[in-house]
């Protein structure tokens, strides 16, 4: 009896084109006998037509073609259904496919995509809207707010990027941070909401972050001098400086002095002035190696 799976891939993502990967997503299919059903985002309407074809189809697995913002789509899209999630990093921002240790090659993946077990993962829920990865405020926002108002995509769009928002950088800002029954104050440049541990560079923000154990992170960089920076990228990330913060916990909220660029998952959010943050345990199912 052959299985059903729904391949749901964003043509636009990275700037890469597709048809090669939904060839090879359908021979591996056919060669393993599974029922494929493809799916290509359009921006209109993706949530709803993703849930309509699971009900019409009832996959087994949902395999996703895309970066970061498709991924949560998809999982926001199921977050009512038992239903695995398999990835194919094919976006600009793959950060959850780095954190996840999937590997590089097209063959591997499609193997542990359709066929390997899974972890349940955590989300976090900020401000009513969800996170998979990394959410922040302050100067990597900014960085994600020039990058979509850009034209250059890919990695050279975000290196000339963070040049010029280095440049640019806004004054630090004081958050107020309400977690664990206490309330604290620090002057900041960036904090970052983590629910796992590194960026799609593969640069380590949060040395300790699991995405199953019912916690979340902030990471709250006081300064972001060019040698703390040096030291982040380098991935010696100094867990034991001054500059940096670092509270665990599973509920949080950030109130800041004036309006700071916020971001999730590398979509752009505007400029907020408080954030309610809260994990969501186990809320989906993700293949992995």
């Amino acid at each position: 009896m052959k299985k059903n799976i729904l391949f749901v891939v964003n043509p636009i993502s990275g700037d890469l084109d597709k048809s090669d990967l939904i060839a090879a997503v359908e021979e591996f299919a056919a060669t393993n006998h599974f029922d494929l059903e493809v799916y290509e985002t359009t921006g209109k309407n993706d949530l709803r037509a993703i849930q309509s074809l699971y009900d019409e189809t009832a996959p087994e697995r949902i395999i996703v073609a895309g970066g970061d913002g498709t991924i949560k789509m998809v999982a926001e899209a199921m977050e009512e259904q038992d239903v695995i999630i398999g990835i194919l990093p094919a976006g600009s921002a793959n950060g959850l496919s780095v954190d996840l240790n999937l590997p590089a090659g097209v063959e591997e993946n499609l193997k542990i995509a359709f066929l390997h077990h899974y972890i349940e993962m955590d989300m976090i829920c900020i401000n009513g809207k969800k996170s998979i990865h990394l959410s922040d405020l302050g100067l990597n926002a900014n960085l994600v707010k020039n990058y979509e108002q850009s034209d250059v995509r890919g990695f050279w769009g975000y290196a000339l990027q963070a040049f010029t928002t280095l440049k640019e950088s806004e004054e630090p800002f004081v958050a107020t941070i309400s977690a664990n029954n206490k309330t604290v104050q620090h002057i900041a440049r960036m904090i970052v909401i983590a629910n796992s541990q590194k960026y799609g560079t593969g640069v380590i923000i949060n040395p300790n972050g699991a995405m199953n154990d019912g916690k979340f992170e902030l990471v709250i960089l006081k300064s972001l001098d060019l040698l703390l920076i040096g030291k982040i990228i380098t991935g010696n990330m100094p867990i034991d400086s001054d500059d940096i913060v670092i509270i665990s916990t599973d509920k949080a909220q950030i109130k800041t002095d004036y309006p700071v660029n916020f971001q999730i998952d590398g979509e752009y959010c505007g400029a907020q002035t408080s954030l309610e943050i809260d994990i969501l345990h186990k809320q989906m199912k993700i293949a992995v190696p």
